[in-house]
Protein backbone atom coordinates (compact mmCIF):
# COMPACT_ATOMS: atom_id res chain seq x y z
CA UNK A 1 0.00 0.00 0.00
CA UNK A 2 1.23 3.14 -1.43
CA UNK A 3 1.58 6.03 1.26
CA UNK A 4 0.66 9.27 -0.15
CA UNK A 5 2.14 12.44 1.22
CA UNK A 6 0.15 15.44 1.31
CA UNK A 7 1.90 18.54 1.44
CA UNK A 8 -0.86 20.81 1.19
CA UNK A 9 -1.40 19.57 5.17
CA UNK A 10 2.22 19.25 6.18
CA UNK A 11 2.53 23.41 5.27
CA UNK A 12 -0.87 23.87 7.34
CA UNK A 13 0.98 22.71 10.83
CA UNK A 14 3.24 25.42 10.42
CA UNK A 15 0.68 28.35 9.00
CA UNK A 16 1.26 30.98 11.57
CA UNK A 17 -2.26 31.65 13.60
CA UNK A 18 -1.71 35.38 12.60
CA UNK A 19 -2.59 34.42 9.25
CA UNK A 20 -5.71 32.42 10.45
CA UNK A 21 -6.68 35.56 12.41
CA UNK A 22 -6.69 37.35 8.93
CA UNK A 23 -8.54 35.12 7.37
CA UNK A 24 -11.10 34.64 9.43
CA UNK A 25 -11.21 38.67 10.11
CA UNK A 26 -9.94 41.17 11.98
CA UNK A 27 -12.39 44.12 12.99
CA UNK A 28 -11.73 47.24 15.26
CA UNK A 29 -13.00 46.05 18.28
CA UNK A 30 -10.60 43.11 18.01
CA UNK A 31 -8.34 45.68 17.83
CA UNK A 32 -9.07 47.68 20.48
CA UNK A 33 -8.93 44.65 22.79
CA UNK A 34 -5.29 43.72 21.47
CA UNK A 35 -4.13 47.32 21.64
CA UNK A 36 -5.17 47.33 25.74
CA UNK A 37 -3.35 44.01 26.11
CA UNK A 38 -0.10 44.97 24.60
CA UNK A 39 0.21 47.70 26.65
CA UNK A 40 -0.52 46.20 29.67
CA UNK A 41 1.96 43.06 28.82
CA UNK A 42 4.27 45.95 27.73
CA UNK A 43 4.37 47.44 31.43
CA UNK A 44 4.55 43.88 33.52
CA UNK A 45 7.63 43.00 30.41
CA UNK A 46 9.96 46.40 30.99
CA UNK A 47 11.60 45.47 34.14
CA UNK A 48 11.19 42.20 33.59
CA UNK A 49 13.06 42.19 30.23
CA UNK A 50 16.17 44.61 31.98
CA UNK A 51 16.70 42.54 35.31
CA UNK A 52 16.91 39.22 33.23
CA UNK A 53 19.21 40.75 31.03
CA UNK A 54 21.17 42.23 33.80
CA UNK A 55 21.39 38.58 35.18
CA UNK A 56 22.40 37.35 32.38
CA UNK A 57 25.70 39.01 32.58
CA UNK A 58 24.90 41.39 29.88
CA UNK A 59 23.37 45.04 29.61
CA UNK A 60 20.23 46.00 30.13
CA UNK A 61 19.24 47.23 27.10
CA UNK A 62 19.92 43.78 25.25
CA UNK A 63 16.82 42.37 27.19
CA UNK A 64 14.84 45.61 25.99
CA UNK A 65 16.12 44.60 22.08
CA UNK A 66 15.34 40.90 23.02
CA UNK A 67 11.98 41.27 23.85
CA UNK A 68 11.70 43.94 21.16
CA UNK A 69 12.38 41.93 18.14
CA UNK A 70 11.72 38.39 19.32
CA UNK A 71 8.77 39.25 20.98
CA UNK A 72 7.75 40.70 17.52
CA UNK A 73 8.88 37.99 15.69
CA UNK A 74 7.49 35.03 17.89
CA UNK A 75 4.37 36.46 17.83
CA UNK A 76 4.15 37.33 14.42
CA UNK A 77 5.03 33.75 13.54
CA UNK A 78 3.79 31.86 16.00
CA UNK A 79 1.39 28.82 15.98
CA UNK A 80 -0.49 30.15 19.20
CA UNK A 81 -2.87 33.17 18.79
CA UNK A 82 -1.48 34.32 22.35
CA UNK A 83 1.83 33.72 22.78
CA UNK A 84 4.30 36.59 24.49
CA UNK A 85 7.69 35.79 23.78
CA UNK A 86 11.11 37.72 24.98
CA UNK A 87 13.70 36.66 27.57
CA UNK A 88 12.78 34.27 30.37
CA UNK A 89 14.76 33.34 33.64
CA UNK A 90 15.02 30.26 32.39
CA UNK A 91 18.23 30.88 30.30
CA UNK A 92 20.08 32.69 33.26
CA UNK A 93 22.11 30.22 34.06
CA UNK A 94 23.47 29.11 30.46
CA UNK A 95 23.63 32.19 29.39
CA UNK A 96 25.55 33.93 32.09
CA UNK A 97 27.97 30.81 31.87
CA UNK A 98 28.53 31.27 27.84
CA UNK A 99 28.93 34.84 28.29
CA UNK A 100 31.57 33.82 30.87
CA UNK A 101 33.44 31.45 29.43
CA UNK A 102 32.68 32.84 25.27
CA UNK A 103 32.34 36.23 25.47
CA UNK A 104 29.05 38.15 24.07
CA UNK A 105 29.99 36.58 20.58
CA UNK A 106 29.84 33.26 21.60
CA UNK A 107 26.27 33.85 23.28
CA UNK A 108 25.41 35.09 19.56
CA UNK A 109 26.74 31.95 17.60
CA UNK A 110 25.12 30.10 20.41
CA UNK A 111 21.48 31.40 20.10
CA UNK A 112 21.88 31.56 16.26
CA UNK A 113 22.67 28.03 16.48
CA UNK A 114 19.55 27.36 18.89
CA UNK A 115 17.17 28.94 16.73
CA UNK A 116 18.43 26.80 13.43
CA UNK A 117 18.30 23.14 15.98
CA UNK A 118 14.46 24.88 16.76
CA UNK A 119 13.51 25.67 12.80
CA UNK A 120 14.39 22.09 11.81
CA UNK A 121 12.67 20.43 14.87
CA UNK A 122 10.12 22.13 13.75
CA UNK A 123 10.01 20.98 10.33
CA UNK A 124 10.50 17.54 11.42
CA UNK A 125 7.41 17.44 13.34
CA UNK A 126 9.43 16.88 16.33
CA UNK A 127 7.16 19.59 18.20
CA UNK A 128 5.14 16.89 19.53
CA UNK A 129 7.81 14.65 21.34
CA UNK A 130 8.35 17.85 23.56
CA UNK A 131 5.14 16.25 25.39
CA UNK A 132 7.38 13.15 26.31
CA UNK A 133 9.71 14.83 28.61
CA UNK A 134 8.80 13.37 32.26
CA UNK A 135 7.20 16.20 34.56
CA UNK A 136 10.44 15.54 37.40
CA UNK A 137 12.87 16.31 35.25
CA UNK A 138 10.70 19.81 34.28
CA UNK A 139 9.85 20.27 37.88
CA UNK A 140 13.99 19.56 38.69
CA UNK A 141 15.49 21.39 36.46
CA UNK A 142 12.75 24.74 36.54
CA UNK A 143 13.47 24.71 40.69
CA UNK A 144 17.07 23.99 40.05
CA UNK A 145 17.07 27.02 38.11
CA UNK A 146 15.13 29.00 40.66
CA UNK A 147 17.88 28.18 43.15
CA UNK A 148 20.80 29.61 40.55
CA UNK A 149 18.36 33.15 40.44
CA UNK A 150 18.38 33.83 43.67
CA UNK A 151 21.95 32.75 44.16
CA UNK A 152 22.93 35.32 41.68
CA UNK A 153 20.87 38.52 43.15
CA UNK A 154 22.54 38.02 46.70
CA UNK A 155 25.39 40.80 45.05
CA UNK A 156 22.82 43.75 44.33
CA UNK A 157 20.49 42.32 47.13
CA UNK A 158 23.01 42.72 49.88
CA UNK A 159 24.85 45.62 47.92
CA UNK A 160 28.07 43.60 48.56
CA UNK A 161 31.50 45.43 47.98
CA UNK A 162 32.93 42.79 45.59
CA UNK A 163 34.21 42.41 41.99
CA UNK A 164 32.74 39.80 39.60
CA UNK A 165 30.87 37.18 40.68
CA UNK A 166 32.24 33.17 40.31
CA UNK A 167 29.95 31.22 37.98
CA UNK A 168 30.21 28.00 39.98
CA UNK A 169 27.48 27.42 42.69
CA UNK A 170 29.91 26.64 45.97
CA UNK A 171 32.47 29.23 44.94
CA UNK A 172 29.97 32.31 44.52
CA UNK A 173 28.82 31.69 48.21
CA UNK A 174 32.11 31.52 49.40
CA UNK A 175 32.54 34.93 47.10
CA UNK A 176 29.89 36.20 49.41
CA UNK A 177 30.54 34.83 52.67
CA UNK A 178 34.23 36.71 52.35
CA UNK A 179 32.74 39.97 51.58
CA UNK A 180 29.75 39.74 53.66
CA UNK A 181 31.11 42.82 55.91
CA UNK A 182 30.72 45.09 52.84
CA UNK A 183 26.79 44.85 53.11
CA UNK A 184 24.75 48.07 52.70
CA UNK A 185 21.80 48.75 54.54
CA UNK A 186 20.74 50.83 51.91
CA UNK A 187 20.65 48.23 49.09
CA UNK A 188 18.52 45.87 51.60
CA UNK A 189 16.47 48.53 52.92
CA UNK A 190 15.65 48.66 48.82
CA UNK A 191 15.09 45.38 48.20
CA UNK A 192 12.68 45.15 51.18
CA UNK A 193 10.98 47.98 49.94
CA UNK A 194 10.42 46.39 46.42
CA UNK A 195 10.19 42.81 47.84
CA UNK A 196 7.10 44.56 49.87
CA UNK A 197 5.59 46.22 47.38
CA UNK A 198 5.05 43.62 44.90
CA UNK A 199 3.51 41.25 47.30
CA UNK A 200 1.51 43.75 48.63
CA UNK A 201 -0.01 44.35 45.81
CA UNK A 202 -0.20 40.78 44.44
CA UNK A 203 -2.28 39.96 47.55
CA UNK A 204 -4.79 43.45 47.81
CA UNK A 205 -4.63 44.92 44.23
CA UNK A 206 -3.56 41.81 42.22
CA UNK A 207 -3.98 43.61 38.64
CA UNK A 208 -2.04 46.47 38.97
CA UNK A 209 1.99 45.92 37.56
CA UNK A 210 3.10 44.81 40.69
CA UNK A 211 7.01 45.18 38.84
CA UNK A 212 6.62 48.17 37.67
CA UNK A 213 5.46 49.85 40.81
CA UNK A 214 8.42 48.62 42.60
CA UNK A 215 10.78 49.98 40.63
CA UNK A 216 9.18 53.48 40.67
CA UNK A 217 8.56 53.47 44.36
CA UNK A 218 12.47 52.08 45.05
CA UNK A 219 13.47 54.93 42.07
CA UNK A 220 11.52 57.45 44.07
CA UNK A 221 12.83 56.92 47.41
CA UNK A 222 16.69 56.43 46.27
CA UNK A 223 16.40 59.21 44.63
CA UNK A 224 14.30 61.96 47.13
CA UNK A 225 16.31 60.71 50.23
CA UNK A 226 20.30 60.43 47.78
CA UNK A 227 20.52 57.20 48.58
CA UNK A 228 24.53 55.34 47.90
CA UNK A 229 22.78 52.90 45.96
CA UNK A 230 23.91 51.16 42.88
CA UNK A 231 21.86 51.79 39.89
CA UNK A 232 21.66 51.18 36.46
CA UNK A 233 23.17 53.68 35.09
CA UNK A 234 26.17 54.07 37.88
CA UNK A 235 26.85 50.52 36.58
CA UNK A 236 25.89 50.47 33.08
CA UNK A 237 26.23 54.57 31.77
CA UNK A 238 23.09 55.80 29.88
CA UNK A 239 20.95 53.81 27.98
CA UNK A 240 21.13 54.08 24.43
CA UNK A 241 17.53 55.51 23.14
CA UNK A 242 18.15 54.41 19.56
CA UNK A 243 16.20 51.27 17.26
CA UNK A 244 18.32 48.46 17.78
CA UNK A 245 20.74 47.93 14.96
CA UNK A 246 21.45 45.04 12.52
CA UNK A 247 24.87 43.62 13.17
CA UNK A 248 27.15 41.09 13.23
CA UNK A 249 29.46 41.26 16.31
CA UNK A 250 32.90 38.91 16.62
CA UNK A 251 31.28 35.22 16.63
CA UNK A 252 34.18 32.84 16.92
CA UNK A 253 32.98 29.91 14.95
CA UNK A 254 36.27 28.27 15.38
CA UNK A 255 34.60 27.22 18.77
CA UNK A 256 31.29 26.02 17.15
CA UNK A 257 31.64 22.46 18.57
CA UNK A 258 32.62 23.52 22.16
CA UNK A 259 29.37 25.84 21.53
CA UNK A 260 27.29 22.76 20.68
CA UNK A 261 25.96 21.45 23.82
CA UNK A 262 25.37 25.21 24.83
CA UNK A 263 23.43 25.74 21.86
CA UNK A 264 21.31 22.40 22.66
CA UNK A 265 20.45 23.76 25.91
CA UNK A 266 18.82 26.89 24.70
CA UNK A 267 16.75 25.33 22.25
CA UNK A 268 15.61 22.53 24.38
CA UNK A 269 14.50 25.11 26.97
CA UNK A 270 13.34 27.65 24.08
CA UNK A 271 10.95 24.71 22.67
CA UNK A 272 10.02 22.84 26.19
CA UNK A 273 9.06 26.42 27.94
CA UNK A 274 7.59 27.90 24.91
CA UNK A 275 5.47 24.57 24.35
CA UNK A 276 4.24 24.62 28.31
CA UNK A 277 2.94 28.16 27.74
CA UNK A 278 1.28 27.71 24.77
CA UNK A 279 -0.42 24.66 26.44
CA UNK A 280 -0.81 27.21 29.39
CA UNK A 281 -2.87 29.60 27.05
CA UNK A 282 -4.97 26.80 25.51
CA UNK A 283 -5.86 26.06 28.99
CA UNK A 284 -7.42 29.44 29.27
CA UNK A 285 -8.59 30.02 25.96
CA UNK A 286 -9.87 27.26 25.02
CA UNK A 287 -7.85 27.31 21.64
CA UNK A 288 -5.32 24.72 20.08
CA UNK A 289 -2.13 25.79 18.91
CA UNK A 290 0.48 24.38 16.36
CA UNK A 291 3.18 22.56 18.28
CA UNK A 292 5.41 22.19 15.66
CA UNK A 293 4.34 25.86 14.20
CA UNK A 294 5.29 27.46 17.34
CA UNK A 295 9.05 25.48 17.38
CA UNK A 296 9.45 27.09 14.15
CA UNK A 297 8.38 30.93 15.03
CA UNK A 298 10.60 29.96 18.34
CA UNK A 299 13.76 29.73 15.97
CA UNK A 300 13.33 32.51 13.70
CA UNK A 301 12.84 34.59 16.73
CA UNK A 302 16.27 33.10 18.15
CA UNK A 303 17.63 33.57 15.07
CA UNK A 304 16.76 37.16 14.31
CA UNK A 305 17.51 37.87 17.88
CA UNK A 306 21.19 37.04 17.45
CA UNK A 307 21.63 39.21 14.40
CA UNK A 308 20.18 41.92 16.63
CA UNK A 309 22.80 41.33 19.14
CA UNK A 310 19.91 40.54 21.75
CA UNK A 311 19.50 37.26 23.93
CA UNK A 312 17.53 33.98 23.71
CA UNK A 313 14.08 34.18 23.76
CA UNK A 314 11.22 32.03 24.15
CA UNK A 315 7.33 31.95 25.01
CA UNK A 316 7.02 33.20 28.50
CA UNK A 317 3.78 31.74 30.65
CA UNK A 318 3.71 34.86 33.18
CA UNK A 319 2.88 37.42 29.67
CA UNK A 320 1.09 34.98 28.00
CA UNK A 321 -1.22 34.66 30.83
CA UNK A 322 -1.18 38.22 31.19
CA UNK A 323 -2.34 38.58 27.69
CA UNK A 324 -5.04 36.40 28.12
CA UNK A 325 -6.31 37.90 31.26
CA UNK A 326 -6.06 41.38 29.67
CA UNK A 327 -8.09 40.67 26.86
CA UNK A 328 -5.67 39.47 23.74
CA UNK A 329 -6.59 37.22 21.72
CA UNK A 330 -4.83 37.46 18.52
CA UNK A 331 -1.36 37.57 17.79
CA UNK A 332 -1.44 41.57 17.14
CA UNK A 333 -1.82 41.99 20.81
CA UNK A 334 2.09 40.56 21.39
CA UNK A 335 3.12 42.66 17.95
CA UNK A 336 1.54 45.55 19.45
CA UNK A 337 3.52 44.82 23.19
CA UNK A 338 7.01 44.44 20.85
CA UNK A 339 5.60 48.28 19.81
CA UNK A 340 5.13 49.64 23.20
CA UNK A 341 8.58 48.12 24.54
CA UNK A 342 9.89 49.69 22.05
CA UNK A 343 8.49 53.48 22.69
CA UNK A 344 9.22 52.92 26.01
CA UNK A 345 12.72 52.92 25.26
CA UNK A 346 13.13 55.40 23.00
CA UNK A 347 11.26 57.99 25.54
CA UNK A 348 12.36 56.68 28.96
CA UNK A 349 15.76 55.62 28.66
CA UNK A 350 17.00 58.41 30.55
CA UNK A 351 14.82 57.32 33.72
CA UNK A 352 15.37 54.13 33.14
CA UNK A 353 19.17 54.96 34.53
CA UNK A 354 17.90 56.01 37.93
CA UNK A 355 16.55 52.08 38.85
CA UNK A 356 18.44 51.23 41.74
CA UNK A 357 20.49 47.82 41.00
CA UNK A 358 18.65 46.25 44.31
CA UNK A 359 15.16 46.68 42.97
CA UNK A 360 15.72 44.43 39.94
CA UNK A 361 17.07 41.84 42.45
CA UNK A 362 13.89 42.02 44.59
CA UNK A 363 11.81 41.23 40.96
CA UNK A 364 13.93 38.80 40.32
CA UNK A 365 13.88 36.91 43.79
CA UNK A 366 10.08 36.86 42.96
CA UNK A 367 10.32 34.95 39.72
CA UNK A 368 12.94 32.68 40.98
CA UNK A 369 10.11 31.85 44.11
CA UNK A 370 7.49 32.03 40.92
CA UNK A 371 9.54 29.39 39.30
CA UNK A 372 10.44 27.12 41.96
CA UNK A 373 7.03 25.82 41.99
CA UNK A 374 7.47 24.93 45.72
CA UNK A 375 4.05 22.87 45.66
CA UNK A 376 4.52 21.36 42.84
CA UNK A 377 8.42 20.01 43.95
CA UNK A 378 6.46 18.97 47.43
CA UNK A 379 4.07 16.90 45.53
CA UNK A 380 6.37 15.22 43.37
CA UNK A 381 8.54 14.41 46.80
CA UNK A 382 5.38 12.27 47.11
CA UNK A 383 5.42 10.29 43.89
CA UNK A 384 7.20 6.62 43.60
CA UNK A 385 10.79 6.20 44.71
CA UNK A 386 11.65 6.64 40.40
CA UNK A 387 10.24 10.07 39.91
CA UNK A 388 11.81 11.41 43.02
CA UNK A 389 14.94 10.41 42.64
CA UNK A 390 15.02 11.98 38.81
CA UNK A 391 13.50 15.09 40.51
CA UNK A 392 16.42 15.34 42.44
CA UNK A 393 19.15 14.50 40.84
CA UNK A 394 18.28 16.73 37.75
CA UNK A 395 17.97 19.55 40.72
CA UNK A 396 21.37 18.91 42.79
CA UNK A 397 22.82 19.22 38.99
CA UNK A 398 21.32 22.06 37.78
CA UNK A 399 22.34 23.92 41.00
CA UNK A 400 25.91 22.36 41.75
CA UNK A 401 27.02 21.43 38.18
CA UNK A 402 25.39 22.46 34.82
CA UNK A 403 21.88 22.43 33.24
CA UNK A 404 22.87 20.45 30.36
CA UNK A 405 24.15 17.90 32.28
CA UNK A 406 21.08 17.99 34.49
CA UNK A 407 18.61 17.21 31.63
CA UNK A 408 20.91 14.79 30.04
CA UNK A 409 20.98 12.83 33.04
CA UNK A 410 17.68 13.67 34.02
CA UNK A 411 15.95 12.12 30.71
CA UNK A 412 18.53 9.05 31.38
CA UNK A 413 17.26 7.61 34.54
CA UNK A 414 14.32 8.81 33.70
CA UNK A 415 14.66 6.65 31.11
CA UNK A 416 15.77 3.53 33.03
CA UNK A 417 12.93 3.77 36.18
CA UNK A 418 10.33 3.47 32.77
CA UNK A 419 11.85 0.73 31.60
CA UNK A 420 11.92 -1.41 35.29
CA UNK A 421 8.47 -0.12 35.48
CA UNK A 422 7.25 -1.47 32.52
CA UNK A 423 9.08 -4.86 33.94
CA UNK A 424 7.00 -4.82 36.79
CA UNK A 425 3.81 -4.06 34.41
CA UNK A 426 3.83 -6.63 32.60
CA UNK A 427 3.76 -8.64 35.38
CA UNK A 428 0.60 -6.72 36.78
CA UNK A 429 -0.97 -7.18 33.43
CA UNK A 430 -0.61 -10.74 33.03
CA UNK A 431 -3.05 -11.66 30.19
CA UNK A 432 -4.33 -8.37 29.43
CA UNK A 433 -4.00 -7.22 26.18
CA UNK A 434 -2.28 -3.43 26.34
CA UNK A 435 -1.23 -1.77 22.82
CA UNK A 436 -1.98 1.19 21.80
CA UNK A 437 -5.19 0.96 19.63
CA UNK A 438 -6.11 -0.08 23.09
CA UNK A 439 -4.96 2.75 25.45
CA UNK A 440 -7.80 4.61 24.80
CA UNK A 441 -10.98 2.89 23.48
CA UNK A 442 -14.60 4.53 23.71
CA UNK A 443 -17.19 2.50 25.30
CA UNK A 444 -16.45 -0.26 27.52
CA UNK A 445 -13.74 -3.08 27.50
CA UNK A 446 -14.80 -5.68 24.29
CA UNK A 447 -17.31 -8.37 25.13
CA UNK A 448 -19.39 -5.17 26.77
CA UNK A 449 -20.32 -3.04 24.27
CA UNK A 450 -24.05 -3.74 24.58
CA UNK A 451 -23.62 -2.27 28.39
CA UNK A 452 -23.03 1.41 26.42
CA UNK A 453 -26.28 1.62 25.13
CA UNK A 454 -27.81 1.41 29.03
CA UNK A 455 -25.88 4.40 29.72
CA UNK A 456 -27.62 7.32 30.90
CA UNK A 457 -28.15 10.34 28.87
CA UNK A 458 -25.85 12.98 28.87
CA UNK A 459 -22.73 10.69 30.63
CA UNK A 460 -19.96 9.20 28.26
CA UNK A 461 -17.70 6.49 29.43
CA UNK A 462 -13.72 5.92 28.43
CA UNK A 463 -12.00 3.40 29.28
CA UNK A 464 -8.04 3.04 29.94
CA UNK A 465 -5.52 -0.07 29.64
CA UNK A 466 -2.08 -0.49 30.54
CA UNK A 467 0.50 1.77 32.51
CA UNK A 468 -0.34 5.72 32.46
CA UNK A 469 3.31 7.02 32.66
CA UNK A 470 4.95 9.95 31.00
CA UNK A 471 5.12 8.47 27.61
CA UNK A 472 1.37 7.78 26.98
CA UNK A 473 0.25 10.34 29.60
CA UNK A 474 -0.37 12.84 27.14
CA UNK A 475 -2.80 10.49 25.58
CA UNK A 476 -5.59 11.78 27.88
CA UNK A 477 -5.41 15.74 26.55
CA UNK A 478 -7.70 15.82 24.07
CA UNK A 479 -9.98 13.14 25.41
CA UNK A 480 -12.78 15.63 25.80
CA UNK A 481 -12.71 16.26 22.26
CA UNK A 482 -13.89 13.31 21.35
CA UNK A 483 -17.41 13.99 22.17
CA UNK A 484 -19.77 16.10 19.36
CA UNK A 485 -21.70 16.94 23.09
CA UNK A 486 -20.16 18.23 26.33
CA UNK A 487 -21.81 14.98 28.72
CA UNK A 488 -22.90 16.19 31.80
CA UNK A 489 -20.70 13.33 33.22
CA UNK A 490 -17.87 11.43 32.23
CA UNK A 491 -16.49 8.48 33.19
CA UNK A 492 -13.26 7.43 33.42
CA UNK A 493 -12.84 3.57 33.71
CA UNK A 494 -9.27 2.64 34.97
CA UNK A 495 -9.85 -0.94 36.24
CA UNK A 496 -6.53 -2.05 33.23
CA UNK A 497 -4.42 0.56 34.24
CA UNK A 498 -1.47 -1.41 36.90
CA UNK A 499 1.03 1.71 37.33
CA UNK A 500 0.72 4.99 37.24
CA UNK A 501 3.50 8.02 37.21
CA UNK A 502 3.97 11.73 38.33
CA UNK A 503 3.09 12.47 34.54
CA UNK A 504 -0.02 10.48 34.81
CA UNK A 505 -1.42 11.96 38.09
CA UNK A 506 -0.25 15.13 36.15
CA UNK A 507 -2.25 14.59 33.24
CA UNK A 508 -5.55 13.46 35.47
CA UNK A 509 -5.51 16.72 36.91
CA UNK A 510 -5.09 18.65 33.84
CA UNK A 511 -8.24 16.69 32.69
CA UNK A 512 -10.33 17.16 35.88
CA UNK A 513 -9.15 21.05 35.68
CA UNK A 514 -10.58 20.57 31.81
CA UNK A 515 -13.75 19.03 33.16
CA UNK A 516 -14.60 21.69 35.53
CA UNK A 517 -14.30 24.48 32.92
CA UNK A 518 -16.63 22.40 30.85
CA UNK A 519 -19.20 21.90 33.62
CA UNK A 520 -18.34 18.02 34.01
CA UNK A 521 -18.39 15.60 36.53
CA UNK A 522 -15.74 13.42 35.95
CA UNK A 523 -15.77 9.70 37.53
CA UNK A 524 -12.59 7.72 37.90
CA UNK A 525 -13.48 3.80 38.50
CA UNK A 526 -11.69 1.09 39.17
CA UNK A 527 -8.30 1.84 40.37
CA UNK A 528 -5.96 -0.76 41.14
CA UNK A 529 -3.84 -0.45 44.16
CA UNK A 530 -0.48 1.42 43.32
CA UNK A 531 -2.03 3.74 41.03
CA UNK A 532 -4.87 4.58 44.12
CA UNK A 533 -1.91 4.90 46.27
CA UNK A 534 0.19 7.51 44.11
CA UNK A 535 -2.88 9.29 43.15
CA UNK A 536 -3.68 9.76 46.89
CA UNK A 537 -0.37 10.41 47.52
CA UNK A 538 -0.42 13.47 45.26
CA UNK A 539 -3.41 14.62 46.57
CA UNK A 540 -5.46 14.57 43.76
CA UNK A 541 -9.14 14.71 45.78
CA UNK A 542 -12.49 13.97 45.44
CA UNK A 543 -14.49 17.44 45.15
CA UNK A 544 -18.10 17.02 45.55
CA UNK A 545 -20.00 17.20 41.98
CA UNK A 546 -16.72 18.17 40.07
CA UNK A 547 -14.45 14.49 40.81
CA UNK A 548 -15.45 11.52 42.28
CA UNK A 549 -14.03 7.95 43.03
CA UNK A 550 -15.91 4.62 42.78
CA UNK A 551 -14.53 1.11 43.02
CA UNK A 552 -16.40 -0.18 40.00
CA UNK A 553 -17.89 0.43 37.01
CA UNK A 554 -21.55 0.71 38.54
CA UNK A 555 -21.26 2.13 41.00
CA UNK A 556 -20.09 4.91 38.93
CA UNK A 557 -23.13 4.25 36.31
CA UNK A 558 -24.88 4.94 39.80
CA UNK A 559 -23.28 7.67 40.82
CA UNK A 560 -23.55 9.38 37.63
CA UNK A 561 -27.43 9.01 37.05
CA UNK A 562 -27.42 11.21 40.93
CA UNK A 563 -25.45 14.00 39.62
CA UNK A 564 -27.38 14.31 36.06
CA UNK A 565 -30.89 14.06 37.88
CA UNK A 566 -29.48 16.84 40.46
CA UNK A 567 -28.13 18.72 37.58
CA UNK A 568 -32.05 18.53 36.00
CA UNK A 569 -33.90 19.65 39.07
Amino acid sequence: MSMHFDHRQYLRMFEPKLLTVLREGYRFTDFRRDLIAGLTVAVVALPLAMALAIASGTTPEKGLHTAIIAGFLISMFSGSRVQIGGPTAAFIPVVFVVIQKFGYGGLILCTLLAGLMLIAAGLLRLGTLMKYMPQPVITGFTAGIAVSIFSSQVKDMLGLQMGSVPVEFIPRWSAYAQHIATTQPTAVALTVLGLAVIVGLRRWRPNWPGFLIALLACTLVATSFAMPAETIGSKFGELPSALPTFEFPHIPFERTFELLPSALTIAFLAGVESLLSAVVADGMTGGRHRSNGELVAQGVANVGSALFGGLPATGAIARTATNVRSGGRTPVAGMLHAVFLLAFMLLLAPLMGHVPLAALAAVLLVVAWNMSEVENFRSTMSAPIGDRVVLLLTFFLTVFLDLTVAIQAGIVVAAFVFMFRMSEAMEVSSGIRATDDDLLREGMAQGDEDQRAKLPKGVEAFQISGPLFFGSSNRLDNLLDQFFESPKVFILRMRLVPVIDASGVHALKKLAERCQRKGIALVISGLQEQPNRVISNMQLQERDGELHFVSNFDRAVKLAEAIVARSDT
